[in-house]
């Protein structure tokens, strides 16, 4: 879909540290057009050395059900062909029923969703933008289990709101005031619409459905208590006039990305929140240029930015003024107004999905950037835990924290879920990753310690906190790689790999530059330029997860399927694998399918977006390829090509939707993925008539009330009770 404002592919890294796509150059050549000739002589030469193969022939894995004395082939399902119908596409044999929808009415409290624009009450209610997901089992009674197959809790990140200008226009009855100041009614309702679901749900009369008035249902929102938690809980750089001493933050923003502790709890990361905050066009100086000019900047604030909603702009009350960080107070700590809310936000935070007692802490030890997922590395008795992540905006850093307590077996199922991420996520070091020409790579440690960090010539770090608050920065200091946008990640159950899908980065340059694959693609008469369609990196670490070490190779290159083979379609996709802007990415841990969703804008003349099936093997099981560039010959290792039994396409969305969040009944037999956004390439004039809505989906598809198109929550389920994927 072709993205009004595009919030993630946004780039504040103006530092001189390469990109991965300079590494990548050493290694691959640079491309041109998908579909077009070649802009200078070019020679390609597919090596014929290969890396240590792994398993798995042409007809894919077999694995045996426990409760089936037949075999069960994974990716035994036809492939589902591309589409730009405004329906959801899954396989023949396969049910996908919506579930849980923006305005769902999660308690009494709350009346049935007239999706109208004149509903209200939005804190009690489903939140917008459906993203990243987990399922948290319970038993007939009720309590927690890790067997629970029909009744759990899914707990559910809702990113953002579809916006044309200012306003959230499909939750307002006249599409919402885009002129400042803004009606605080419609403020109210679209800061209710962020933040987190927890909802029940539950099979009945074999479909799924959620439980409306569950003693389980809540919502968290960007105004909701969170605390603050590790490091930089009571520095200096977390005052505010809403907390004076730094232990609490009003919210959570913006959260994109899931996880599931190896303890049994929530983790969602916070993405592109910087943009919902102002600052006053001279408030560089009030703040006497200070070194907090510099934070802001790079993390996307400059003096006069406005605000993505100017939720700031609603009245005197402190719910709107926290919007804007100008400094506007006297004190010097910040603690009499909102200079150093930003400094809150861009955590990741952990939730006890079974207690809504509890409020979210946020992970400070992590890392402060635009957080997408978490994908805890395998746990070991006695070894620390690792935690992967990414930075998702252009030009942005892959990161891992390795805690300072190992791993026992007994944290397994504890009593008390957050006091067990205080054990494991409040303590620990902080890395960045280096990648390096030889498919080879270093973890740097993000301490106050490292010269490079400490002598930082742009930025005077104060201590440790300040180094986690200022993760970017800090990764700058120490020459971290640049890469097209990290978002989601996930560790192969197999075999302890991670993977990352980095999404896109319009800012690659045509070939004059280290930029790998970087090209132009003709969208109809419009041509995108960069790395259009992305691709998915994997790590594997040297020696378990404190190495310092690791190698690298891409296990699949983003593609339409026509296009050059040397040049773009470098993993040989075929119709019913090619994709583009791979964004969503997990495991199944019941069947290790490695399951891929996209966001895109640059093949959707094409079809929506999507989801595929995958069984990768390991880093290293694919081939050598050599490619001439003129005088200049590089190297990479591309994952081994994908047959027909270890990729295909299983899902395809509706209209201007997003394919994202990705979990599983533990037996697998039911995956819930998440529809984000259908029909926001509508224009808000046209709000009135939904014959102009580009969408009306799930409306259309029998699903609740009205024609406004809405974020939903699907089940997904094989109509002979099998698992899914197979």
């Amino acid at each position: 879909m072709e993205h009004k404002i595009d919030h993630d592919d946004i780039g504040y890294n103006d530092t001189p540290n390469e990109h991965f796509s300079e590494i990548l150059d050493q290694r691959i050549s640079r491309r041109n057009l998908l579909r077009g000739s070649v802009a200078s002589a070019i020679s390609v030469m597919m090596g014929s050395a290969t890396l240590s193969a792994c398993g798995g022939g042409s007809d894919g894995p077999v694995v045996t059900k426990p409760d089936a004395p037949a075999p069960e082939k994974l990716l035994g399902f036809t492939a589902v062909g591309k589409s730009l119908a405004d329906v959801v596409t899954v396989p023949a044999g396969y049910t996908a029923t919506v579930i849980y929808a923006l305005g769902d009415p999660l308690n009494a409290s709350a009346g049935a969703f007239k999706n109208d624009g004149s509903d209200a009450d939005f804190d009690n209610r489903a939140g917008d933008h459906h993203d990243g997901m987990e399922f948290f089992g319970l038993d007939s009674a009720g309590k927690p289990s890790a067997s629970g197959n029909e009744r759990g809790l899914l707990a559910i990140n809702h990113e953002a709101t579809t916006n044309e200008k200012l306003a959230s226009f499909f939750i307002h009855a006249n599409g919402g005031t885009n002129t400042l100041p803004r009606p605080a009614a419609e403020i109210d309702r679209e800061t209710a619409l962020h933040g987190i679901s927890v909802v029940e749900v539950r099979k009945n009369a074999g479909k799924w459905e959620y439980v409306k008035d569950s003693a389980f249902n809540r919502r968290v929102t960007c105004l909701s208590d969170c605390d603050l938690s590790g490091p930089v809980k009571g520095n200096a750089l977390v005052k505010t006039r809403y907390s004076p001493d730094g232990s609490k933050i009003r919210g959570t923003l913006n959260n994109c990305g899931t996880g599931r502790t190896p303890w049994g709890s929530f983790v969602s990361g916070e993405e592109n929140w910087s943009g919902y905050f102002t600052r006053g066009a001279a408030d560089d100086a009030a703040r006497g240029n200070d070194k907090s000019v510099a934070s802001l900047k790079r993390y996307g604030r400059n003096q006069g930015a406005a605000s993505r909603h100017g939720w700031e702009s609603g009245g005197a009350d402190d719910k709107y003024a926290r919007w804007n960080n100008s400094r506007l107070g006297a004190s010097l700590d910040g603690s009499d107004d909102y200079r150093n809310e930003m400094n809150g936000m861009g955590y990741i935070v952990e939730a006890d999905p079974y207690n809504k007692t509890r409020n979210l802490r946020k992970r400070t030890a992590l890392g402060r950037y635009a957080h997408e997922s978490a994908a805890f590395g395998k746990t070991a008795a006695g070894q620390p835990l690792a935690v992967y992540m990414g930075d998702d905006s252009r030009n942005e850093y892959i990161y891992k924290f390795v805690s300072t307590a190992t791993w026992s077996d007994s944290d397994a199922a504890p009593a008390d879920l957050l006091a067990t991420g205080d054990k494991y996520l409040d303590a620990g070091k902080l890395f960045v990753a280096k990648f390096a020409a030889d498919g080879s790579g270093s973890w740097i440690e993000l301490s106050i310690g490292n010269a490079a960090i400490a002598g930082y010539a742009n930025y005077k770090f104060a201590d440790q906190a300040d180094v986690l608050v200022n993760a970017r920065l800090a990764a700058d200091a120490v020459g971290a790689t640049k890469m097209d946008r990290p978002e989601w990640c996930s560790v192969n159950p197999a075999n302890g790999e991670v993977y990352f899908t980095l999404t896109n980065n319009s800012a690659r340059t045509v070939p004059d530059g280290p930029n790998p694959r970087s090209y132009e693609d003709m969208k109809g008469a419009s041509k995108q330029s960069g790395n259009v369609n992305g691709h998915i990196l994997r790590v594997k670490e040297k020696d378990g997860n404190a190495s310092a070490a690791f190698t690298w190779d891409v296990y699949l290159f983003g593609a339409q399927s026509d296009a050059n083979p040397g040049l773009v379609n470098l993993s040989s996709l075929t119709a019913d694998q090619d994709f583009s802007s791979p964004d969503g990415l997990a495991f199944s841990r019941a069947t290790g399918i490695c399951w891929i969703q996209t966001d895109d804008g640059a093949y959707t003349d094409v079809t929506n977006c999507m989801m595929l099936a995958g069984l990768p093997g390991q880093v290293g099981d694919g081939k050598k390829v050599t490619l001439a560039y003129g005088a200049a010959n590089v190297d990479t290792f591309v994952g081994k090509t994908p047959t027909a039994d270890t990729l295909k396409r299983f899902l395809v969305g509706p209209v201007d939707c997003e394919l994202t969040g990705i979990t599983e009944t533990p037996d697998g037999k039911t995956l819930f993925v998440n529809i984000q956004h259908p029909g926001e390439g509508t224009a808000s004039a046209n709000i009135a008539d939904p014959g102009k809505y580009t969408s009306q989906w799930p409306g259309n598809a029998g699903y609740g009330a009205g024609k406004r198109p809405r974020s939903a929550t699907i089940a997904i389920t094989r109509n002979d009770g099998g698992r899914i994927g197979s």
